[in-house]
């Protein structure tokens, strides 16, 4: 299992990310997000100041849900959103029309989809802090999130969290059968939005810096703002 402790989130300029050329070519496609892409980054830890929900929405969550018609998440993670602004500003998008979100829901798995599902979740959990016997909430959104849309089909999921992500990116070594789902991170999309969207590219330069470039651990190893753009840009080259 692994530990609780916070991992440094490593920003890839230099890896081509077949899901974000994808996405760019066509971004009707379904993306499903981890509870992280929704809420508002917390860093208490290091003395910074939250950044509130409002600008959150308005430099994030917006642009996001503006530009990818597609979005899910899974019915554990809406459940497990605590905050009444998250809340709110979900039930919008649900009560839109149509509506600007899905929710994955386990009722909408045949027989044989659960279990496959459940086989799945037994290979996933093991790597997590998520206890299914105690049905914690610990990791229990990354692992209920991930082992539906592997056996759904569905190709990407978007996320802010080391351990999330591990388990797609290392899917063949711990055998956790996910292989066929692509990981999407937060500072792909954010070079994603400052491309389609260069008016909230000031923003964009904010968000990045605080989730990517504040501590001095992470300035050793990530790209300040410039470098990471004009990386990105060689990288993936979008017009």
């Amino acid at each position: 299992m692994i530990s609780s402790t916070v991992c440094l989130m490593k920003v890839d300029a230099v890896t081509v990310n077949p899901a974000l050329v994808s996405l760019y070519g066509n971004p009707n496609q379904i993306v499903t997000l981890d509870a992280n892409f929704l809420i508002p980054p917390d860093r208490h830890f290091l003395s910074i100041k939250d950044i509130p929900f409002p600008q959150f929405k308005a430099l994030w969550l917006d642009p996001v849900f503006d530009t990818f018609p597609n979005l899910a998440i899974h019915e554990a993670v809406h459940d497990e959103l605590l905050s009444l602004s998250i809340k709110t500003f979900i039930q919008s998008k649900l009560d839109a029309t149509p509506p600007r979100i899905i929710i994955h829901r386990d009722s909408s798995l045949t027989r044989v989809e659960q279990m496959l599902r459940a086989s799945i979740e037994a290979r996933i959990y093991p790597h997590t802090l998520y206890e299914p016997q105690l049905n914690n909430c610990a990791d229990r959104g990354e692992v209920k999130t991930l082992s539906y849309i592997a056996v759904k089909g569905l190709l990407y999921f978007a996320a802010h969290d080391h351990n999330a992500i591990q388990l797609v990116e290392k899917a063949e070594s711990w055998s956790t059968g996910l292989d066929t789902i692509q990981a999407i991170k937060m500072y792909e999309i954010i070079f994603y939005l400052y491309v389609k969207n260069p008016a909230i590219r000031k923003s964009l330069r904010i968000l990045y810096k605080y989730q990517y470039y504040l501590t001095d651990r992470e300035k050793d190893t990530n790209p300040e703002w410039g470098i990471f753009i004009k990386d990105m840009e060689t990288l993936y080259r979008f017009q």
